[in-house]
């Protein structure tokens, strides 16, 4: 598994305390600090109302419900890598229903070598999702500053009458000046407050 420094955590949805036990024992404490379980989706529904997970790993049939549908809503609407395991003679149909879900599916039995190349794809899978979560943050920031940016031109042209192309070259030239992010001197004049010129941006 690839970052020493990355810390995982996961959440097992299993009614069956031995697969929790053959799980569990492949997983690395040095790599996962948070492992919760639950024997049931209402119980899992809980602990997913209270935190977030990197994992999910569902052992159907549950005690409450085969699990599927549970699985393909958590996919759809959480940041969580999920794996649905089933008998084998179910794996096609199951397959079917979930394969545009991006859920991994594992037919058991299944040897312990298996199940370790499972978490090793896991693994994978969320390293990628979490670069795309961080170009998605960094976008969503930056698509903030422009907003913010916007807005203060339009309080400097009204407040004091200059064009959008003056007010634009009020912004750049300040944020230059006091060594600051454009959107905290767009903060500043939206908020109709001064900047010390000695601010200076820190790190």
């Amino acid at each position: 598994m690839n970052d020493p420094e990355r810390l995982y955590s996961m959440l097992t949805v299993s009614a069956a305390q031995k697969f929790q036990t053959a799980l569990q024992s492949l997983l690395p404490p040095s790599r996962f600090h948070t492992i919760h379980w639950a024997d049931s989706v209402s119980a899992a529904k809980r602990q997913l109302l209270e935190r977030t997970y990197d994992f999910i790993v569902i052992h159907s049939p549950l005690n409450d419900d085969f699990g599927i549908e549970f699985a393909m809503e958590v996919s759809a609407r959480k940041n969580a890598v999920v794996l649905l395991t089933v008998r084998a003679e179910l794996y096609e149909e199951v397959y079917e229903k979930i394969s545009e879900y991006g859920i991994f599916l594992l037919p058991r039995p299944a040897s312990r070598q298996t199940v370790r190349c499972a978490l090793d794809w896991m693994v994978s899978m969320r390293e990628r999702l979490g670069r795309i979560e961080e170009k998605t943050v960094t976008l969503s920031e930056k698509m903030e500053e422009i907003r913010l940016v916007n807005r203060a031109k339009w309080v400097l042209i009204d407040r004091e009458g200059l064009s959008e192309p003056e007010a634009h070259r009020r912004i750049e030239k300040a944020a230059m000046d006091q060594c600051l992010p454009r959107r905290e001197i767009a903060r500043a004049i939206i908020e109709d407050r001064p900047l010390s010129p000695g601010t200076k941006k820190q790190g």
